[in-house]
């Protein structure tokens, strides 16, 4: 079997086969240059609480020289070998900014929050886009945060005091239960996916990939279609969802957003996003014989690199009713 150069040993042999298949031969070099960097510093801003500018300059003060990622636009980093530092300065602890990688920032920035609205948080745990989101919206408008694990639900409370976000409203309950209890209420749903995590996978963190296996992407498949199912029935129709994860399984991405179309026909469409290609490729059309409707291609893959981790993107617009 092919292997991945610089990686003997530290992949799941499954996960590196299907990774051959699944990247070009540049993509395989970049996402191997991702793996085996050290984790980036990088970090967002919280508005709520401070201007951009004042706490760059504290961090300047600090000796971090925070330097602007390009995008998206609300990235910045330092020094990946002074991430502790980051994470331990009083802006951070104080959460005037939020450690958060790039292609965590790409969903909100495509959701497009505005204020006054009302949004759904499908899986809100830790909440760094359900902050982000609130600051998009000034803390104007109403956020329901779902999270269905009893601790992730306390982290969540726990972000959303520390970083000022009050127009929240946290739920402990099972997301997949949404779409009934409040139908086509939403103007805009994010579900940032629980996913296999293939995208956070790192050489020198190998908890990151110890608990990969094909059974728990078939176990992720089953809780993405139902929230995802979930998701479109709390938006009104006009609506936009946003579903992204955070792994490159074409399983838990691409074939989820096919099985929306398919399900709801011409309810649904899919929306451009227009991000920079540099950074990102197409939804791919097929994965182990299956294609994928055509419209597939319009998701987004966020390509890894050493800044960014891997991401899927997909942007849907409701365009009618969509009875239980």
């Amino acid at each position: 079997m092919m292997t991945i150069p610089g990686t003997t040993g530290l992949l799941p042999p499954a996960f590196e086969e299907r990774l051959l298949h699944l990247l070009t031969a540049d993509q395989l070099a970049a996402w191997r240059l991702a793996f085996t960097a050290p984790s980036a510093a990088t970090f967002r801003v919280n508005t709520l609480l401070a201007a951009e500018e004042t706490v760059l300059e504290e961090l300047r003060r600090e000796g971090l020289s925070p330097q602007r990622l390009g995008w998206p636009r609300e990235a910045w980093r330092v020094d990946s070998a002074r991430r502790r530092e980051l994470t331990d300065t009083a802006a951070a602890r104080e959460g005037r900014l939020y450690v958060q990688s790039p292609s965590s920032m790409v969903p909100v920035d495509v959701l497009d929050p505005l204020p006054g609205e009302e949004i759904l948080d499908l899986a809100a745990a830790p909440g760094g886009k359900t902050v982000h989101m609130a600051a998009r919206m000034g803390n104007e408008g109403r956020i329901g945060a779902v999270e269905s694990v009893k601790g992730r639900f306390h982290r969540l409370r726990r972000n959303l005091d520390r970083c000022g976000a009050t127009i929240v409203d946290t739920y402990l309950a099972d997301g997949a239960g949404v779409g009934r209890k409040v139908p086509e209420r939403f103007d805009r749903v994010l579900l940032d996916a629980p996913c296999s995590s293939e995208g956070r996978f790192r050489a020198h963190d190998p908890d990151s990939m110890a608990f990969w296996s094909l059974k728990k992407i078939r176990e992720m498949v089953r809780k993405q279609k139902k929230l995802s199912i979930a998701a479109v029935h709390a938006l009104k129709p006009g609506g936009v969802l946003v579903y992204c994860t955070c792994t490159l399984a074409p399983e838990e991405n691409e074939a989820i957003v096919d099985n929306l179309l398919t399900r709801f026909g011409d309810a649904l469409e899919m929306e451009e996003m227009f991000l920079p290609p540099e950074h990102t490729t197409p939804g791919i059309d097929t994965w182990e014989k299956r294609r994928y409707a055509d419209a597939v291609s319009r998701c987004v893959r966020i390509q890894a690199d050493a800044s960014r981790e891997g991401f899927f993107v997909a942007k849907l617009r409701k365009r009618k009713a969509t009875p239980q």
